[in-house]
């Protein structure tokens, strides 16, 4: 098998940023939302735009720059080192912190079949054990990755049309309604508030462009992949949302740790719910699988580049110390991170990732207005850059104080190590 044969073509990259996108998002998060209310479907079409607009950010760098290593080299070329330094630890940081929260909505599912596993202690063992499953498949290869993204993805949407179509025939309206706003914010409170977490199930759009390097034809299938994914995504995002709120009232949607489980109860049965429960834990297991594998390319390019220990790698090449350094890291955020309620610590974990990710984007969209001078590429940089900074200011003071705290760490390391005085090392063939 040749070089150009062992790569991924549009295809399987389109599933690899779909699996990595409808994942932990769409089947814990409704339980997180739960206290905003089904007033967060109006945050989900504003998250829609936002994250339309900055896939075009990213399909334009695939298009301008196809053999730039991801974010870390589209902002380093641009902008300068410093910015490629901040770039490739915020999203190398985000990967494996985000990973837990995954693995945390599949023990959360895992949940309903052993009880158990809502504890706080059997709950983060059981989490650290699917953790290291993954990394295992992600050390196969990533075209075993793609594969069993794509897989699990069909699997995973079992439980989603479950729920659309249980939804749509025991939609409630007085449910809907009462749930809108449970402690009466308006919407110019609640639907900032919600943007950080519902933002989180939008995370993985860049995958295409993460994963250049792995595609035949980078210049053609980034931009393809990234918006074939948000689109489908965004359909069945806003469609499960209302199915779920039409239904569970939130007080009751608020203590779950598997929403859609909970609604086949309430309108098939519990021979559903365990299908349903299956689906969705075979579905985020996929969903973690990518990310795997995109927190050791982000880690590989981040070493190619003098950003990172070399344990990571250097060249074209990821070793098995990469995945194995990242999987004991996320077993430590795992532990440190366990809380009694499982949605308390998933909604801590994905809003710290997902404001280290805004950050990202924002200076990806900057680069691509130094990069481009087509018109469309700018109407997406700057509506990209606008919606970034915004949801990252409404974030609230904890999730800012932690993005803050991240970077000013990360700058006291750049000058204490003299990382910028440090060459990159050209990717082997």
């Amino acid at each position: 098998m040749t070089a150009n044969e062992k790569k991924i073509g549009w295809g399987l990259a389109a599933l690899l940023v779909t699996g990595n996108m409808i994942g932990s998002g769409v089947y814990l998060l409704p339980a997180t939302l739960a206290p905003i209310g089904s007033s967060t479907l109006i945050g989900w079409i504003v998250a829609t735009i936002g994250a339309l607009l900055l896939a075009g950010v990213f399909a334009g760098l695939g298009r301008l720059r196809p053999r730039d290593d991801g974010p870390t080299e589209y902002t380093g070329q641009s902008l300068g080192r410093f910015f490629g330094y901040q770039t490739s630890l915020a999203y190398w940081a985000g990967n494996w912190v985000g990973n837990v929260a995954i693995a945390l909505a599949a023990t959360g599912y895992l949940a309903h079949f052993f009880p158990v596993l809502k504890d706080q202690w059997p709950g983060a063992l059981c989490t650290i054990g699917l953790i290291w499953l993954t990394t295992f498949i992600y050390m196969a290869g990533p075209r075993a990755v793609a594969r069993f993204g794509g897989l699990t993805l069909l699997i995973g949407l079992i439980p989603l049309a479950i729920a659309i179509i249980a939804g749509a025939m025991a939609f409630d309206a007085e449910v809907f309604t009462a749930s809108w706003s449970p402690d009466g914010a308006p919407l110019s409170q609640s639907v900032p508030a919600s943007m950080a977490l519902i933002f989180w199930a939008f995370l993985g759009f860049e995958s295409a462009g993460v994963i250049a390097l792995r595609l035949r034809n980078p210049e053609r299938d980034v931009g393809r992949a990234t918006y074939a994914g948000v689109a489908l995504s965004a359909v069945v995002y806003i469609a499960v949302t209302a199915a779920v709120f039409g239904v569970i009232p939130a007080s009751a949607l608020a203590e779950s740790t598997s929403p859609f489980a909970d609604l086949a109860v309430r309108v098939i049965g519990a021979s559903a719910a365990g299908l349903v429960a299956v689906c969705a834990v075979a579905k985020t297991l996929g969903t973690l699988g990518g990310w795997m594998m995109l927190t050791g390319e982000t880690a590989r390019a981040g070493a190619s580049q003098g950003f990172l220990p070399r344990v990571f790698g250097r060249g074209a090449i990821t070793p098995p110390a990469n995945p194995l350094v990242h999987a004991g890291l996320m077993t430590v955020i795992a532990l440190l991170s366990a809380q009694p309620r499982l949605a308390d610590q998933f909604g801590l974990l994905i809003g710290a990732t997902t404001v280290l990710f805004l950050v990202v984007y924002s200076l990806c969209a900057v680069a691509l207005m130094r990069f481009s001078r087509r018109p469309w590429d700018w109407i997406s940089a700057l509506g990209g850059l606008a919606f970034s900074i915004w949801a990252v200011a409404m974030s609230g003071w904890t999730l800012l104080g932690i993005a803050i705290g991240f970077f000013v760490l990360t700058t006291l390391i750049w000058f204490a190590f003299g990382i910028g005085r440090s060459r990159p090392v050209e990717a082997s063939a």
